[in-house]
């Protein structure tokens, strides 16, 4: 049987950052042909592989406190640099989210170029048969074998996916060592409906534009997008996380202009114009004329009244729409939920019930915003729990076990 200082199952971002940073006598393995798979498709193949702009505030957890130290102590800018010495170009759009120049692939080479220099080997398409401890040994049956260690680090993501193989693995074996798993539910996904409100919705498919979307109390000011199933786009993104089932969206098609006084003005200045035509100007036709036909608004706009007006701009910034579900972790790009963070250390990562083992990532009951805020946690979380075990193994606290056949 084979003996490791650390085994890592899951070669993804959180993984392979924190093997990078364990010390000696390393394994990652995962069950994936490929290291790095998400990375690979993020961003559209660019890989939003942080955000300028990245803090505790953007993350959502039962503990909203418990990522603000891996955050504090491995930073955007730490990882900027990282990227830099990779000679990676980069880019920031909007919002401070950074996205390679070239290919997410840079990324992923990158990842495994600082795993090689520290020596971690890697098993893929390996997958896991089980998982025992006994006394300060996890032992593990795989597809190539036994093997052992000492720690045992869960980053294998959640089931946002599961065509690229995500599973509830690592909440399985959360549960098998006596923590706790939190409500797991698909984050930053589209929003479907049905009846007449996705036909409405499903004439207005590809049409985009800059909207506030709210729900849960917390409000977006990005792109929505029209789709055929319903509503997505950045903004239907974020207030996914905060959306729950039987809930309405609160959606401002105008967040930047009071339509109000618009309305009034354009009365004033061009009063033979028609509604419609008006509305054309501050929406895109095809949704300014969908509007128009479903409140039945017609003539010119110098026959509105004031209140009437008023009443026009009000369906403007206030349109409540209620949600049948959400297209599930099919298409989601992250797990909301996970490990509950009760029973982990902060700092470290190590549960509090079983020494030497490790979560880090999503598999943790922390999820970022849209935006590169994911990526960040995954770079954070593996570095605190990759620092803290070549730490350990430095004081002389956790030999090193010599690799043997």
């Amino acid at each position: 049987m084979k003996e490791f200082n650390t085994i890592v199952l899951g070669a993804g971002a959180a993984g392979m950052m924190c093997a990078a940073h364990a010390g000696a006598g390393v394994l990652v393995i995962d069950h994936a042909k490929a290291a790095g798979e998400k990375i690979r498709i993020s961003g559209g193949g660019r890989c939003n592989f942080t955000n300028l702009h990245a803090g505790p505030d953007n993350f959502l957890s039962q503990n909203p406190h418990f990522a603000k130290s891996a955050l504090a102590r491995y930073t955007q800018w730490d990882f900027l640099d990282l990227v830099g010495r990779h000679g990676i170009a980069w880019h920031e759009k909007t919002l401070g989210q950074l996205f390679c120049d070239r290919s997410a692939r840079d990324i992923v080479a990158m990842l495994l170029a600082e795993m090689a220099a520290a020596g971690a080997e890697v098993w893929l398409d390996c997958p896991v048969q089980g998982l025992v401890r006994r006394g300060e040994w996890f032992t593990l049956e795989t597809a190539r074998g036994p093997v052992r260690a000492r720690n045992l680090v869960i980053a294998t993501g959640g089931k946002s996916i599961p065509k690229m193989g995500a599973s509830g693995f690592g909440y399985e074996v959360a549960e098998k060592f006596g923590h706790r798993v939190t409500e797991t539910r698909a984050g930053l996904v589209p929003l479907t409906f049905s009846g007449a409100v996705l036909e409405e919705l499903k004439a207005l498919s590809g049409v985009s534009l800059e909207a506030r979307v709210s729900a849960g109390g917390t409000g977006f000011d990005e792109a929505l997008l029209f789709t055929h199933r319903g509503l997505s786009g950045p903004a239907v993104l974020q207030v996914s996380n905060y959306w729950r089932e039987g809930a309405a969206v609160q959606v401002d098609l105008l967040p930047r202009r009071p339509a109000f006084a618009y309305l009034r003005e354009r009365r004033a200045e061009a009063g033979r114009k028609s509604i419609t035509t008006i509305l054309g100007e501050l929406l895109p036709s095809r949704l300014a004329d969908a509007l128009a036909a479903r409140r039945g608004l017609s003539g010119n706009i110098a026959d509105f009244s004031d209140a009437r007006l008023q009443e026009i701009a009000e369906g403007l910034h206030h349109w409540s729409l209620r949600p049948a579900g959400s297209e599930g972790y099919r298409t989601a790009e992250v797990t909301l939920g996970g490990v509950s963070t009760e029973a982990l250390s902060a700092r470290t990562m190590q549960s509090a019930l079983v020494p030497g083992l490790y979560f880090i990532g999503e598999v943790v009951d922390v999820t970022g915003w849209l935006g590169g805020y994911n990526f960040q946690w995954a770079w954070s979380s593996g570095w605190a729990a990759g620092t803290a075990i070549a730490a350990a193994q430095a004081r002389g606290s956790l030999s090193r076990p010599a690799v043997t056949g």
